[in-house]
């Protein structure tokens, strides 16, 4: 295990970040208009001719950002498609991109968006207001059938409901009001929305290629994951064109006719290590040029060969998540003896990078809304087994899900936390069962759809600075995940995520963190600090604790 000493350099590299963040764009319901001259334009400048290889901890489940939402995909596809608006790396305020000025309307219902002039997606078809609706409309009008197939949608997570249940939803249409202004109408406030906007999932797809490309027919397969095959080749306005997707390489070049700054990089390999040595001996064979989810075992190697760690700020929760559709969870007393049996110090000592600290509550703390009266059972194994005895626990199996040969931001080494949870569990008399499954082999969608699995092992990375984006997608409503249930904590969620940005928005959250920590649907163990690895020719690498990395900002040495 890293000596406290030098995992501490990697704390002086990047701390401070997160704290400018969520200080300046929690809650921001109707900015003044923004200005065009925000972003810098460098369209004439040289092509860039560097090749850059970046190792990712597993391959990407599909590249139609709007159907995927793991980390891999993402971290591709911010280079291939944009959205209307982007995130400022310093202050986390949002910031023009696709559009470049905004105004609310209709006390906080309606937003009208004038969108950036000469701009083509990557296949030569114009973007424009026309091109920004087919993309929200198509969002909206999933199918069920649809959904199903790919539970990695967040259109639902953000505005409540699609077409098929429009009264609950709170997307309600889009107008192009001419070629270069829209406007998007809410049935009702939504103080995160431009937040929400940021997130990859609401970046603009051609409209041409996804229908050329069948985009929402899941017919074909990559993985084992039903992707369409306009996923397969995805099609934006970004810096970066889809090149090749071959065995664990996925290929990205230069976008020629990208309208903003095109950066260094001509060329980006992501390479996939789903082994976190294998990540670290190909950086120092020189294979790759960065990696991310540096984990504890490889950070002293790291800090001995003089290598560069950037860490990221807090800004994710893993957790042990139990599903109460199993009908022993449904039963109060099991999960409150399941929280106590959990030893979260020994988990965080192991297995976390220095300066992560325990959870007890989905809110980071740096979050309005973090309720530091939240209930929290504490680790107490005697009064565990206690529990258990009132509850008339008799040892029934509980299927324990936790994925293989995967690193994520919120889960450095599963299968070790896994065995470790797994020992915990055991120690208070509950019967584990475990289900280990490949994480390309559907994981997610194993534990995130209704199903046998009783517990498992998942955290939540947050996507911008709002209390919304870590309650509202996990527990605003019933999901095949938890099972959870609790009409009331809907009912606050849904009215908290209105109110204009204020003490009485703040209370609210605090309110809904303390009543889920009271009904423990899951059990949150860490926040988790996270870390890349990079090689020696990278002098500037855009770290960002909501993952928003795009790679036009990566600075080379010559």
């Amino acid at each position: 295990m890293p000596s406290s000493k030098s995992r501490r350099i990697a704390v002086s590299i990047g701390a401070g970040v997160l704290s400018l963040l969520l200080a300046s764009c929690t809650g921001v319901p109707a900015p003044a208009p923004a200005s065009s001259s925000a972003v810098t334009t460098s369209a004439a400048s040289a092509a860039p001719t560097a090749t850059f290889t970046f190792g990712t901890a597993a391959q990407p489940l599909g590249l139609d950002p709007a159907l995927a939402s793991d980390v891999e995909s993402y971290r591709i596809t911010r280079q291939v498609l944009e959205g209307l608006v982007g995130v400022d790396q310093t202050t986390g305020l949002p910031t023009p991109l696709l559009a470049t000025e905004w105004a609310a309307s209709n006390e906080g219902r309606a937003y009208t968006f004038k969108l950036r002039e000469g701009v083509t997606f990557q296949d030569g078809s114009p973007f424009d207001a026309a091109s920004v609706c087919t993309n929200f409309n198509r969002w909206f009008n999933f199918p069920e059938s649809l959904r199903k197939q790919a539970p990695g949608t967040s259109f639902k997570g953000v505005f409540k409901a699609h077409a098929d249940q429009a009264p609950l939803s709170i997307y309600k249409s889009c107008t192009a009001l001419s070629a270069g202004n829209v406007r998007i109408d809410l049935t009702q406030p939504f103080t995160g929305f431009l937040q929400a906007l940021t997130l990859p999932a609401f970046a603009m797809s051609s409209p041409k290629a996804m229908a050329e490309q069948k985009a929402d027919s899941l017919s074909r397969t990559r993985d084992g994951q039903p992707v369409s095959d306009y996923a397969l080749h995805p099609v934006g306005t970004g810096p970066y064109s889809f090149a090749a997707w071959e065995d664990s390489n996925v290929k990205l070049v230069s976008n020629k006719e990208y309208w903003g700054d095109k950066g260094q990089i001509g060329t980006i390999n992501f390479v996939t290590y789903d082994q976190p040595q294998a990540r670290l001996q190909a950086l120092l064979d020189g294979k790759i040029d960065a990696y991310d989810a540096v984990t504890v075992g490889n950070f002293d190697q790291l800090v001995k060969r003089g290598k560069q760690i950037i860490q990221r700020d807090p800004f994710s929760v893993m957790y042990l998540g139990m599903n109460q559709e199993v009908p022993i969870l449904q039963n109060l007393k099991v999960r409150q003896a399941i929280e106590m049996a959990v030893d979260k110090d020994t988990l965080i000592r192991r297995f976390f990078i220095d300066n992560t600290t325990q959870a007890t509550q989905f809110v980071p703390p740096k979050l309005s809304g973090f309720n530091n009266n939240a209930a929290s059972l504490g680790y107490d194994p005697a009064k565990a087994k206690a529990l258990l005895e009132e509850a008339g626990y008799k040892g029934e199996e509980l299927k324990f899900y936790y994925p293989l040969n995967v690193t994520r931001p919120y889960l450095p080494t599963p299968e070790k936390v896994y065995a470790e949870l797994s020992r915990q569990l055991t120690a208070v008399g509950l019967n584990v069962k475990p289900v280990p499954v490949e994480w390309s082999d559907g994981y997610l969608q194993k534990v995130q759809s209704p199903g046998d699995h009783a517990l498992h092992l998942l955290g939540w990375n947050g996507s911008y600075a709002d209390p919304d984006n870590f309650v509202g997608p996990l527990f605003g409503e019933k999901t095949g995940e938890f099972g959870y249930q609790d009409p009331q904590v809907f009912s606050k969620i849904a009215r908290a995520r209105g109110l204009p940005e204020g003490e009485d928005r703040t209370e609210q959250y605090r309110t809904i963190n303390a009543q889920i920590a009271q009904s423990v649907p899951a059990v949150p163990i860490a926040f988790p600090i996270s870390a890349l690895a990079m090689s020696d020719r990278v002098l500037k690498y855009p770290a960002s604790p909501v993952l928003n990395e795009v790679f036009t900002k990566v600075e080379l040495k010559p």
